[in-house]
């Protein structure tokens, strides 16, 4: 089985902040702009989040 290598991004914090929208006075984040940060498609992002949702609190996502 061949190792798999990890590569360490910076993102800074504007881009971050770029990303956070306020929808009904809540701040939130698209599942889109989160799989892009940890550099997924964002079907396999929402598969991965499913499958593991119990790692996530209740109000991660509605």
């Amino acid at each position: 089985m061949a190792e798999e290598k990890k590569e360490i991004v910076i993102i800074d914090e504007t881009t971050i902040k770029s990303k956070i929208h306020y929808i009904r006075n809540q701040k939130v984040m698209l599942d889109s702009d989160l799989a892009e940060i940890y550099g997924y498609s964002t079907k396999r992002f929402n598969e991965q989040v499913k499958r593991n949702i119990e790692k996530f609190d209740d109000d991660f996502m509605f």
